[in-house]
């Protein structure tokens, strides 16, 4: 029998079709893998961001992690059914914990941005908002964002805080491996302002002792921003349980009860208007 040769238009619609499953078919094991190996180990890896405060720190005498973070780290995994498995990240690492797989997600005081949407996948509906703040000296003379210029400004590595604090307020911002290595710099005198998330401020202020000197003076909050569960890109079906449950807790206002029974203050307005807005759905 003859061979009939396919004609070019022929063959080019053949190598399409080849090149569109095969691009389709590693993108759909990627959607899948992570919440397969959750359900299959029966455990969730997830890395929390341990600074001290209210919203994250160790218990020093059960050595336990405590806080919003880790709270909502067991909290996830219990509602998905499965073990909690909390690693501490920090500020400088926790995106390459995630991109190499050492966690799943990542609840880790890291807020949505487009450059970190732009590698990483998150569930949309956020459970919180956080701005950066800056603590200073009360002798400081520092009330707004403007005095900064000029000024030594201390900042984690990584911190989404750094461009704004160079570029619309020139100040000279000097990254540290951790929040804590930063806030000594401020204690130490090295810098004339230590700008972080208001949710590790605050607490700072309140507390007093060795803060007691210290002021977070300026009222509008830096960049402020969304707080999702990060996971890596493409997982669909992971992003899509974990967006579940997010929004379950602003329905039936646990994220309310949890940021009260921590006594964090002021109090984020976002809960409160997205527990309206769940449970006035069906």
């Amino acid at each position: 029998m003859k061979r009939i040769k396919p004609n070019k238009s022929t063959l080019f619609r053949r190598l399409a079709l080849t090149a569109v499953i095969m691009i389709a078919i590693p993108a759909v094991v990627q959607a899948d893998a992570t919440l397969d190996k959750i359900n299959s180990r029966h455990k969730v890896a997830i890395g929390v961001l341990v600074n001290g405060g209210d919203f994250g720190s160790v218990d020093p005498a059960t050595q336990k992690l405590v806080g919003w973070n880790p709270d909502l780290a067991r909290k996830l995994a219990q509602d998905l059914g499965v073990e909690a498995e909390l690693v501490p990240v920090q500020t400088a690492t926790r995106t390459q914990f995630l991109l190499a797989g050492k966690v799943d997600l990542l609840i880790a005081s890291m807020e949505l941005n487009p450059e970190r949407a732009e590698s990483m996948g998150y569930a949309p509906t956020p459970f919180y908002r956080v701005g950066g703040t800056a603590l200073t000296l009360k002798t400081s003379g520092i009330t707004k964002w403007e005095d900064l210029r000029g000024k030594p400004v201390c900042v984690s590595q990584g911190s989404s805080f750094a461009r704004p604090l160079a570029e619309q307020y020139g100040a000279v911002t000097k990254g540290y491996k951790s929040s804590s290595d930063s806030l000594l710099a401020l204690q130490g005198g090295q810098c004339a302002a230590a700008v972080h998330d208001s949710t590790l401020i605050h607490p700072l202020v309140r507390k007093g002792g060795e803060w007691a000197q210290y002021q977070a003076p300026i009222k509008d909050e830096l960049l402020p921003a969304d707080s999702v569960v990060w996971t890596r890109k493409g997982e669909a079906d992971t992003i899509a349980a974990v967006d579940k449950i997010v929004k379950s807790w602003h329905k039936t206002g646990w994220l309310i009860d949890e940021e009260k029974r921590l006594g964090i203050t002021p109090p984020q307005p976002l809960l409160e208007t997205l527990h309206k807005t769940f449970s006035a759905a069906n």
